[in-house]
């Protein structure tokens, strides 16, 4: 049976919770392999709204067990708010399972965080202020605070000590803030320990069991690949790894278990922060795809930036990810527009790109080259296969396959668990 990997193809927010909850219904374990409560997933199930940050979508099914990989950085008063919040709802969580050598999100993260996007100003990257990158950070600088650190009250208030020697420097010295007190910091992480020590497994070995034992594990990834820390649009990207690649080292199974890998893209395109954008709509058009897409970030509440489906952006996700099938949602936002345009090239000061520019200059300045598709009135949210869409509603999608080079494996029509359109198997 397979390893699965779920993965943003844009710039996060195409639907992947969505998509990863109807695929957990048939899988065992689904793993969250990076990222923090910096992102958000939403999933519909019987018209109820359920919002998660940090757990993996695939918590709602009972017959998935949720794990938290090594590569997630992990804000404990988030997790055990989010496990509460379901619990009032009558969802009593047992799992999720989470790996011993996943890092720690601290308030000193979270301080440095809003602090340094203050001193940047216009050169601010947009962040949520979560301590994401920090935590990022503090990791590759080998002063992270880990989960196993929580079990030995000695070695963590060493590393608290060692870690807010040099950022209390910076808090007063450069930005004209107050110390943080490391015995309030090292409290509070401990009053976590009881609570948090049965959720605690070898997460690694646990998924490679479960792998050679014929069960199905679906890795999900948070944020897209145009967010990457190595393959986005950096520096407006965020402090992990959220290709498919990533799915490797944020859980410890090996490249070889991985058999199928699921592109998620939205039937436009949304970014929330800053950075290029180059099919933007700053008109009213825009306005109407974020007012008819519901687009405003889960985890922040931000207006989403708008624009129409760029194929090149979706092109390059598929390539570097090997991605063997695309889900498109989202599809039934552009119901009702005459021509729906899409992005088949750039314009880069005169030079036609049929593919991204391998330079953040030239992508910064990439003009869109538009090709227009007839649009589609007809209502599509109550179709469930693809020969119920409009013949528009099906050249749309067919025209986007042949620019993105995927396969086009499942549509979302609406928002429910249910309005899904399923054109092939993705998991067999």
């Amino acid at each position: 049976m397979p390893g699965i990997v779920v993965v943003g193809a844009q710039w996060g927010d195409e639907g992947k919770g969505k998509a990863t909850d109807q695929l957990s219904e048939r899988v065992d374990y689904c793993v969250r392999y990076s990222g923090g409560n910096n992102a958000g997933h939403t999933v519909v199930v019987n018209g109820d709204k359920f919002t998660m940050h940090l757990l993996p979508s695939g918590v709602l099914n009972p017959n998935s067990t949720a794990v938290l990989g090594n590569g997630v950085v992990i804000d404990l008063e988030v997790l055990h708010q989010e496990l509460d919040e379901l619990a009032a709802r009558g969802l009593e969580i047992p799992h999720p399972l989470i790996s011993a050598s996943a890092h720690i999100i601290t308030p000193y993260h979270q301080t440095m965080d809003k602090v340094t996007e203050r001193f940047l100003g216009k050169r601010r990257i947009g962040t949520t202020g979560r301590g994401i990158g920090p935590a990022y950070s503090d990791k590759i600088n080998r002063i992270g605070i880990r989960i196993q650190d929580l079990f030995d009250e000695s070695i963590l208030r060493q590393k608290v000590e060692a870690a807010l020697e040099r950022k209390n420097a910076e808090l007063v010295k450069i930005y004209n803030r107050r110390e943080i007190d490391a015995d309030q910091v090292s409290d509070m992480l401990l009053s976590h320990a009881d609570r948090i020590r049965p959720h605690v497994v070898d997460a690694a070995r646990l998924l490679n069991k479960a792998l050679d034992e014929k069960k199905v594990v679906l890795f999900e990834g948070a944020q897209a690949h145009h967010l990457d820390v190595d393959f986005g649009t950096y520096p407006y990207v965020t402090s992990s790894n959220p290709i498919a690649a990533g799915a490797c080292t944020g859980s410890g199974v090996g490249p070889s278990r991985i058999h199928r890998i699921i592109g998620i893209a939205k039937a436009y395109t949304t970014r929330v922060g800053e950075g290029p954008f180059p099919t933007e709509l700053l008109d009213e058009t825009g306005e109407k795809l974020r007012t008819e897409g519901g687009e405003y970030g889960v985890t922040t509440g931000r207006p989403r930036r708008c624009g129409w489906f760029d194929a090149p952006l979706v092109e390059q996700a598929v390539v570097v990810n090997a991605m063997t099938d695309v889900f498109l949602t989202k599809l039934d936002v552009l119901t009702g527009w005459e021509q729906i345009p899409v992005c088949v090239a750039y314009d880069v000061d005169g030079v036609r790109h049929d593919v991204m520019p391998m330079t953040q200059s030239d992508f910064h300045h990439a003009r869109p080259i538009y090709e227009y598709l007839p649009g589609w009135t007809e209502d599509i949210t109550g179709a469930r296969s693809f020969d119920e869409l409009p013949a528009n509603c099906q050249a749309y999608v067919r025209r986007l396959e042949e620019l993105i080079g995927c396969r086009i494996s499942g549509i979302g029509v609406g928002p429910g668990r249910e309005q899904s359109v399923m054109i092939n198997d993705l998991i067999d």
